[in-house]
């Protein structure tokens, strides 16, 4: 079959091709616009790019693992360029470098140790666990065996630790990790290290040797790739990373990490549990809540807190002591007085506290004295303040007032009492054992009560002799 075109059926094609030929030239300038859009874009985040500055300086303490975490999230959030960690410290707390290190190996943002001046001890493992390691000269890095602050060796538990730390580490990063183990192992020695496939004879090292510990300078660190390259400064290091001209951000810990600093000292810890756990036993032995036990449970809720965040605090450890809380619990609600349960309570709590300051990996003696050191003057301290703070406070109106739920101002001074005097020479039935203080049952109501000093079994009629404040006086009801 044969088809004839008309004319009108060519203006119609030709019009197609018109249309066909003015779509291209759109493409082609939509094309060119977002070539020069990308270019444009890809500039301004040439001009953005930021470069993460971290001090690490001073003594490494159990308050820097937290500031540290939070960098590092921070700067895999914000995409940044690179993390350096301005490093110059002698060392600290063997756990405390663990969790930097282990924060740092999982970094998804690249990582640079730039050693100023020095990198000893647990300040090595930091540098260690860094993607690439710069060094100004004359700076020094390794001696990290773990010591006391007497430089007395700890135990080989701990050596034994610290040294396959220090290994497992270096292997991470692809360094050597015979001069790593020698760094914290003296008993160790060794004649050759392996560098780019190649057996080199060790001759300038003195702690190749057995009973010498291994620190290298920064030209050693450079020969034996412990180190990656040298530079006098930040702004010479950039040059040398290829990121001149980035924003450098520097940052220092919040008052957040540093109130956890100070609540995880040895001492503020056990103070603060010691007050929290006497607040509580006390409030315990009073009827309602009061000012005693709501101050009792913010300083235990403050060290606890402190404890976890740093990691120091495990499931174990608190449920060390919520068990002595609760055999306290018992004491005051089930077993009135202070007998076994109670002793064990405080037998138990302590040596939860005691725990809660220990971390959960092998430290040095040191840290187990400092533990036990700290527990003591907290608790006599504690104990000391309590009763400084009861004979001061005790017998102010403002103490009154605080402690007194039912307190009324009249013009005679003040009516202290709990709403309880109407009892008077009401009779009752105890409830729990007196032994001399307990609960007993009076007009459908629960008090908490004690006796002139004799022991009442459960059961028992007594009568109430006298009400004053919030101390219910009782005696068994001898009935004619």
């Amino acid at each position: 079959m044969w088809y004839v075109l008309t004319e009108s059926k060519v203006i119609s094609y030709r019009s197609i091709f018109n249309f066909r030929a003015i779509l291209f030239k759109i493409n082609k300038y939509i094309f060119f616009l977002s070539v020069l859009f990308f270019l444009y874009t890809e500039s301004l985040l040439a001009t953005e790019k930021v470069v993460y500055r971290v001090p690490i300086q001073g003594v490494i303490d159990l308050g820097l693992p937290t500031f540290i975490e939070r960098i590092i999230n921070e700067a895999e959030t914000n995409q940044v360029e690179a993390i350096i960690f301005d490093i110059d410290t002698f060392g600290g707390r063997v756990d405390a470098a663990t969790q930097i290190k282990d924060a740092i190996l999982d970094s998804d943002v690249p990582t640079i140790a730039f050693i100023n001046r020095r990198a000893i001890s647990a300040g090595a493992l930091i540098s260690l666990s860094c993607e690439k390691i710069y060094m100004t000269g004359g700076g020094t890095i390794g001696a990290a065996t773990a010591v006391d602050m007497s430089g007395n060796k700890a135990s080989e538990k701990v050596i034994s630790y610290m040294r396959e730390e220090m290994a497992s580490t270096a292997e991470n990063r692809n360094r050597n990790t015979n001069i790593a183990k020698c760094m914290v192992d003296e008993e160790l020695s060794f004649t050759h290290v392996v560098i780019d496939d190649d057996s080199i004879e060790v001759t300038d090292l003195e702690g190749r040797k057995e009973g010498k510990l291994i620190t290298l300078t920064t030209e050693q660190a450079l020969k034996y790739k412990m180190a990656d390259g040298s530079a006098e400064d930040l702004v010479e290091l950039l040059a040398i990373i290829e990121l001149t001209g980035v924003e450098v951000k520097t940052f220092s810990e919040n008052w957040s990490e540093n109130l956890v600093r100070f609540l995880t000292n040895p001492v503020v810890a056990s103070l603060l549990t010691t007050f929290g756990f006497l607040g509580i036993l006390f409030e315990l032995q009073s009827p309602g809540w009061g000012i005693p036990g709501t101050f009792g449970a913010v300083c235990l809720t403050l060290s606890l807190s402190a404890s976890v965040i740093v990691k120091l605090a495990t499931k174990s450890d608190l449920l060390i002591v919520l068990f002595g809380l609760g055999l306290l619990m018992v004491e005051a609600f089930l077993i009135p007085g202070f007998g076994i349960a109670g002793l064990m309570g405080i037998g138990v709590i302590l040596w939860g506290l005691y725990m809660l300051l220990l971390p959960d990996v092998p430290v040095s003696q040191e840290i187990y004295d400092g533990a036990m050191t700290g527990l003591t003057i907290g608790l006599i301290g504690g104990i000391f303040a309590l009763i400084l703070l009861f004979k001061m406070m005790t017998k102010t109106k403002f103490w009154t007032k605080l402690t007194s739920p039912g307190i009324e101002s009249d013009d005679e001074g003040f009516n202290t009492s709990l709403g309880l005097e109407n009892f008077i020479g009401e009779t009752g039935i105890a409830t729990s054992d007196l032994r001399p203080s307990g609960w007993v049952l009076v007009n459908n109501k629960k008090i908490f009560v004690v006796t002139e000093g004799e022991f009442v079994d459960k059961n028992q009629q007594i009568k109430i002799l006298s009400v004053d404040g919030n101390r219910v006086v009782v005696r068994i009801n001898i009935t004619e």
